[in-house]
Parts: C-alpha cells; sequence; structure tokens
C-alpha cells in the first residue's frame, strides 16, 4: 500500500470551516477516483465524498452543500473545504485512493465543538 497524508483537522466552533488536505504519491495519481471518508468515535467508518476521473463529485447527504471535494494534480494533492461544520462532523478523517492498491492515509481529527 502507497500511503496517504492527511492534513488540516482541528477545533473548531459549529459554523466554522476548515480546509483538509491529502498529499497522495505518483504511484496513487489524483487524477484517479478519490474519496474521503470519516469515523466518529463508536460508529462504523462512513463515506463522504467522491471525485471522479472525469471530475464528477459524490457527497453523502449529511454533508451535501457544506463539503467540497477537489484536488490539484499538478501538486497530486486531494482537499476537502468543509464548511457550516456541525458538531455532528466531528470525526478522523480519511482520504482514499482505490485504485491501484487502494491506499488510505492515517486520518486527521476534526473536532466541532463550542
Amino acid at each position: 500500500q502507497v500511503p496517504l497524508v492527511e492534513s488540516g483537522g482541528d477545533l473548531v466552533q459549529p459554523g466554522g470551516s476548515l480546509r483538509l488536505s491529502c498529499e497522495a504519491s505518483r504511484r496513487n495519481p489524483v487524477s484517479r477516483p478519490m474519496k474521503w471518508y470519516r469515523q466518529a468515535p463508536g460508529k462504523e467508518r462512513e463515506w463522504v465524498a467522491t471525485v471522479l476521473n472525469d471530475g464528477r463529485t459524490l457527497y453523502a447527504d449529511s454533508v451535501k452543500g457544506r463539503f467540497t471535494i477537489s484536488r490539484d494534480n499538478a501538486k497530486n494533492t486531494l482537499f476537502l473545504q468543509m464548511n457550516n461544520l456541525k458538531p455532528e462532523d466531528t470525526a478522523v478523517y480519511y482520504c482514499n485512493a482505490p485504485f491501484p492498491y487502494n491506499a488510505w492515509g492515517q486520518g486527521t481529527q476534526v473536532t466541532v465543538s463550542s
């Protein structure tokens, strides 16, 4: 598995914003489909967003309209812009490169609290 490296997690108040980053590798270029997942304590890891090879984006209903997935192919970096954050968004966020090796990062903690 080729490693991915997430960053950008932080403590933020409800209604605030964060941008997460995921640095990929030449063996897992972000031009291929890429995904964001999250996992809260006591819950299963859940899918958050996907960007497809043709640029189309998909979102979980819980984040649609608030989160935006994007990528910079030149920098080989995936992003997740999170706006209007809610306490239920609190989780460890992971990026995933399904092809060719189904690579995962180690995660970055996002905490939304007053």
